[in-house]
């Protein structure tokens, strides 16, 4: 049963039951359009609401449910004191009003740390968890990710929000072809994700009005899943290490898991072009490692045989300097 049903059977239910109650008066088909006239309103209600998240409105009930009780206390106070029962019943409608209120705002401004505390018992959110990880755009579209979960070095339900796919939807649609190009590949990575076997991939519909950038919604969401950020993006690592999210960086991984080398190691490579320096060349091993050969320029286009004498580890990656082996 779809939207459009649910809402075609509450407007002829409203219909029916205006009817009914205007029938002893003769006025069946007034109250028939009376009725539906409701329905339209309420469907109208429930359509600005749509931008109204579960836990907003859960944090809501909590804050109005904490005023009452308030105002009952305060109230109750108050009734000990000698007064009229007119000047004590306006008094408690006040307090009432009053409490609600300031609940209500104090839980909504603090949704997002939202746990009901009970001695001993913290019920959070059902999907928060330490195996949770949230994909970045960024990771989707390097397409690594694909590899790593084949050999099943990351382990956890995979999550993505949904405002990474409408970011991702953005690129593929895009006029610029090599973005446009990018994005399919995205969408065409997600897709194989999710047919591999053994991998747990959910979309996540929450989302935050009140902000536009999708790294900062993925922070936040992070923080309210109590979950890891998958990424590619330097920046993102940073902001979201200084906010103390774990982040599991994918070029990190790759640095890692490249070889160790030595000084006065020996290697062959092939040198492809020139150096920032003078007289130097570049050439780069099979993982993609630039290294830097001194005194040979004249050598381009060439497989040479060199020697490390240094190596320089950066936040792009990994340099190393050789020199030409006599």
């Amino acid at each position: 049963m779809n939207l459009l049903l649910a809402r075609l059977l509450f407007i002829l239910g409203s219909m029916v039951i205006g009817y009914q109650a205007m029938a002893l008066n003769n006025s069946g088909v007034i109250g028939m359009a009376i009725g539906g006239l409701a329905a339209l309103l309420m469907i109208v209600l429930e359509l600005g609401l749509r931008k109204v998240s579960v836990s907003g409105l859960s944090s809501a009930v909590f804050g109005l449910i904490l005023g009452l009780i308030m105002a009952k206390l305060v109230g109750d106070a108050f009734s000990l004191a000698a007064m009229d029962a007119g000047m004590l019943s306006r008094i408690r409608v006040g307090l009432t009003l009053v409490f609600c209120y300031l609940g209500m705002v104090m839980a909504l401004r603090g949704k997002d740390e939202f746990n009901i505390i009970i001695p001993y018992v913290r019920l959070r959110r059902q999907d928060q968890g330490s195996d949770i990880i949230l994909l970045d755009t960024s990771a989707i579209i390097d397409g690594r990710i694909v590899d790593i979960c084949k050999t099943r070095f990351i382990g956890g339900r995979m999550v993505i929000p949904k405002f990474v796919l409408r970011e991702l939807q953005q690129i593929a649609d895009s006029t610029d072809p090599i973005k446009r190009q990018r994005g399919r590949r995205g969408l065409e990575i997600l897709n194989n994700l999710q047919k591999e076997p053994g991998m747990e991939i959910t979309i996540n519909e929450e989302d935050f009005a009140d902000m536009t950038e999708v790294d900062a919604k993925l922070v936040r969401l992070a923080k309210l899943m109590d979950a890891k950020i998958l990424t590619v993006d330097f920046n993102l690592n940073r902001v979201a290490s200084i906010q103390g999210i774990k982040v599991l960086n994918i070029n990190e991984l790759s640095n890692a898991l490249k070889p160790v080398v030595f000084p006065g190691e020996e290697m062959r490579l092939k040198l492809v072009k020139e150096g920032k320096e003078h007289n130097q060349a570049i050439g780069y091993l099979d993982d993609g490692t630039m290294v830097v050969v001194e005194d040979a320029r004249k050598l381009l286009g060439q497989e040479v045989r060199v020697s490390v004498t240094s190596v320089l580890q950066t936040q792009a990656g990994r340099m190393i300097f050789t020199k030409l082996e006599k």
